[in-house]
């Protein structure tokens, strides 16, 4: 491995490593900042920082994914879901979508969305948008996304909230579609 956690991931057991890795930072990550587990959204997001592993890792999911079932062509419906099983108070997982992100020079490992009450999320939002700061939670700036970041130095991966899970999120595509 090069000087980023799992990176390059050079095979399917990697890369399942890396899943598993990324899940458990990320659940720490949302106790961390929020003082609770959320559930998630069912995706899991890996980041490549080499332009062969991105590569083989593209090739990989090709084999691991179903290629007409995506979001916004970005997240790819698993032929079979990944399970992490419950370790502590962290509860048991299920990842039915798997994203690859193209190389880039941040450290982090991936990513997973996870999900809150569209009320309680419009809370935590609104106190963002009014100046309040909260360590390791800000507003994600992009177009078209309404999602809030959670983020730590100390953890190398990232986590996103929104209000819809994967499920939601195609179905609205498939409805905007027809």
């Amino acid at each position: 491995m090069g000087s980023y956690g799992f990176s390059p991931i050079e095979n399917k057991g990697q890369l399942l490593e890396a899943i598993k890795y990324t899940h458990f930072k990320c659940f720490k990550l949302c106790k961390k900042t929020l003082g609770k587990y959320l559930p998630v959204a069912g995706n899991i997001g890996i980041f490549c920082h080499y332009d062969d592993e991105y590569r083989f890792l593209t090739k990989l999911r090709e084999q691991l994914t179903e290629e007409s079932d995506s979001w916004q062509q970005k997240y790819y419906r698993l032929y079979e879901p990944v399970t992490i099983p419950a370790q502590g108070d962290v509860p048991e997982t299920v990842y039915t979508y798997l994203y690859i992100r193209k190389p880039d020079r941040h450290n982090e490992v991936g990513d997973v969305d996870f999900v809150l009450n569209n009320k309680d999320y419009q809370e935590l939002k609104n106190t963002l948008l009014k100046g309040t700061e909260i360590k390791g939670i800000k507003i994600f700036d992009r177009p078209g996304l309404d999602l809030i970041k959670l983020f730590d130095p100390d953890i190398d991966a990232l986590s996103f909230i929104g209000t819809k899970n994967m499920a939601e999120n195609v179905k609205a595509r498939i409805n905007q579609i027809n």
